[in-house]
């Protein structure tokens, strides 16, 4: 059931230590908001001084109040805060709000005071938002502990920036946006983002969750929280460009960046991953929609009254993920039956001027493509609305007047109705989406944007993945005995030992072992110089060596190039009607093992053309990670080449990330290439780096 966290937002009386009548001070702006609400509970001042703050008396203590107290904003100097904290244990308090400073994000000496702090709160029983926070806010609860009002409504917005928190407030004004919740989330030290979510998921008033974090903290469990959580969840993050930090000894860990990371724990848990500010209001608007479910698929229908706004929505469409096909000769006939001849019918549909003569064929149109089952969500776009701006005085376009503008509203209407005998996602673009029109189906619940690309992606927001693609963060597995030998052939034996296939192979040091291994199998032969970091750039590695003689020539040329200390004898895998592909782990400090696919061999980092998700990864999603490659056709076979054993790659891969999975003392492993044929699949050569 997670913390409870009931002191923290719905308490029975609250203090605020360090309220100030100087308006410089953040204890003046606390105390303000906190005494909007002084009929819900009872809120004490708190100033060493006494006398009166905001002309209410104030008390010189905690312990000056004469009866407990729930929940206690700390906002005095640094020096002062764990006397102010043990002081509101004295008091019997549930919940502490530290806004002071000075703590973890000051250096070694501030993260020890604020581990003792935190383990006297946790001692007692209580919790602990911050320290290093902006206050917390719970417009439900009537609970105001922040400097700045917030207006009510259905988001819950957890953020790492108080300024952030503002802006997001102003742009989400004009959708109807409205906030459940605030908290500041500070330092994390006691009270984590992961608790906030688990506890926004179970708020009833809270329809979705917003997140600006620049501190997963334990950024796997934020995307269990976040995938349990029943509501969508949409994230901002800064620094997610950045690559690691840690020195990369594969290609995995070359090409596997912060953003990849972060971008696949959400891809995992179902998270709308955002960019910017302006980006999170769009997809918040469009997820807090009242205009329908979202859709189970992304086939996309784009309506307009004009050739140009049409086709540049269905390229900002086809960016934001969702598809825009023809349709079909039965819905294309039937929306002949509701427009001119001139009319496109195909995708997009255009009206071709009829809306200016017959203002309800936007409604007409709309039913139509609703209706279909081929279409999963519309995007109408263009001068809709214009008709009644001119007649409001907005700015809009041709004298028509009240008629048309009538005829627009009325159109707006019939819309609305539409959409609730057939509810589907409807997401509107505009040039005058504040015209009377635009406002009947805004107040209807459906989202309406000024800026084609904002449409798009807000109906993006609104589609769901296809079927069997529900948001799942795998569980880790217990952990195996540690892995000591990473030798080449080491890692060979332990991926070997878990059923990823190999072929034969012996591990030799000179011309007596090499021909005692030839003698084992067959040739063709390979051969690998082992301890190299990338073998085939050395020119460690020799291909196709078709008997013993072969075999020795090459051992001999190579040695005395590199003198490498050992070298691997291999069978040669036919080659033939097969992709390489590349399997990879890498161990992020966050989120945990992250596993990453794609095309392998010695073009991986070339052509980056790989896929990432949370390790272990099961067979069917390591399918649809193939499946999702730029070169995914090459896996169904081109020009006369036969389709590969995807279902065979897809379950070495999910072996292959279990045991990476399983041993948190592997850095990174990788299996380069993996031969996937018609077949099946085996992997050719394998890497793991100690952590």
């Amino acid at each position: 059931m997670g913390r409870d966290l009931t002191a923290l937002f719905d308490p029975g009386s609250v203090a605020v230590v360090g309220a100030s009548d100087d308006p410089a001070k953040y204890g003046h702006a606390v105390a303000s908001q906190a005494l909007r609400a002084d009929g819900r509970r009872p809120v004490h001042l708190v100033n060493r001084r006494g006398g009166t703050v905001l002309g209410r008396p104030a008390a010189p203590s905690l312990a000056a109040i004469g009866e407990p107290v729930e929940l206690v904003v700390i906002s005095v100097p640094g020096e002062g805060f764990e006397a102010a904290v043990e002081d509101a244990l004295a008091c019997g308090a549930k919940a502490i709000v530290g806004i002071t400073a000075g703590f973890a994000e000051a250096g070694p000496a501030g993260l020890a005071r604020q581990r003792a702090v935190v383990a006297r709160v946790r001692e007692a029983g209580a919790v602990l938002v911050g320290p290093n926070c902006l206050g917390i806010a719970d417009n439900t609860t009537e609970l105001y502990l922040a400097s700045d009002r917030f207006a009510p409504g259905g988001v819950a917005l957890l953020s790492q920036s108080g300024n952030l928190a503002l802006e997001l407030q102003l742009r989400g004004a004009p959708h109807g946006l409205g906030f459940s919740r605030f908290v500041s989330l500070g330092n994390q030290a006691d009270v984590t983002l992961v608790d906030l979510v688990e506890d926004c998921a179970r708020h009833e008033p809270t329809t979705a969750i917003a997140v600006y974090a620049e501190d997963f903290g334990d950024g796997r469990a934020f995307a269990r929280a976040a995938a349990a959580a029943g509501k969508p969840v949409v994230l901002l993050t800064a620094g997610r460009g950045s690559a690691s930090a840690r020195s990369a000894q594969s290609h995995t860990g070359a090409l596997t960046t912060s953003a990849d990371v972060v971008a696949a724990a959400c891809r995992d848990a179902g998270v709308e991953l955002v960019c910017t500010p302006r980006e999170m209001t769009v997809v918040l608007a469009a997820v807090s929609a009242r205009s329908g479910p979202r859709a189970r698929g992304g086939r996309t229908a784009v309506f307009t009254d004009g050739g140009g706004h049409g086709a540049i929505a269905a390229d900002a469409a086809e960016d934001a993920g969702l598809d825009v096909p023809e349709l079909g000769a039965e819905t294309q006939e039937r929306l002949r039956t509701v427009l001119w001849r001139q009319s496109a019918v195909g995708n997009p549909v255009d009206l071709a001027g009829m809306g200016e003569q017959q203002p309800l064929s936007y409604a007409d149109t709309v039913a139509e493509l609703l209706a279909a089952d081929e279409v999963d969500a519309v995007l109408m776009t263009g001068y809709f609305g214009g008709y009644a701006a001119s007649d409001g005085g907005l700015g809009g376009g041709p004298a028509g007047g009240s008629v048309l503008a009538e005829g627009e509203t009325r159109a707006a209407e019939k819309i609305v109705t539409h959409l609730a005998a057939t509810p589907k996602p409807l997401v509107v673009q505009s040039m005058y989406p504040q015209s009377p029109s635009c406002r009947v189906l805004a107040e209807a619940g459906v989202p309406v944007f000024a800026a084609t690309e904002d449409a798009a992606r807000a109906l993006s927001a609104m589609t769901g993945r296809p079927a069997g693609g529900t948001p799942a963060v795998p569980a880790l597995p217990a952990a195996a005995a540690p892995l000591r030998d990473a030798g080449y052939h080491g890692v060979r034996g332990l991926l070997g030992a878990a059923g990823v296939p190999f072929p034969a192979a012996r591990e030799i040091t000179d011309e007596a072992g090499l021909l005692a291994a030839a003698a084992e199998f067959d040739g063709p032969y390979v051969l690998k110089a082992l301890h190299l970091l990338h073998k085939s750039d050395a020119g460690g590695v020799a291909l196709r060596l078709a008997d013993r003689d072969a075999l020795l020539a090459a051992y001999r040329a190579m040695h005395a190039r590199l003198g490498a200390p050992a070298y691997s004898v291999e069978a040669m895998a036919d080659l033939s009607d097969g992709i390489e592909l590349i399997v990879g782990v890498n161990r992020d400090p966050r989120f945990g093992p992250v596993a990453m696919v794609g095309l392998g061999g010695v073009l991986t980092e070339t052509l980056r053309d790989v896929a990432f998700a949370l390790a272990p990864v099961p067979a069917r999603r390591a399918e649809e990670l193939l499946r999702g490659l730029r070169t995914a056709a090459l896996l169904a076979g081109v020009r006369g080449r036969p389709a590969v054993d995807v279902a065979a790659a897809a379950a070495v891969i999910e072996r292959i990330t279990a045991v990476a999975a399983a041993h948190p003392e592997i850095a990174e492993l990788e299996v380069n290439p993996l031969l996937v044929r018609p077949d099946g699949a085996l992997a050719l050569d394998a890497r793991a780096v100690l952590g």
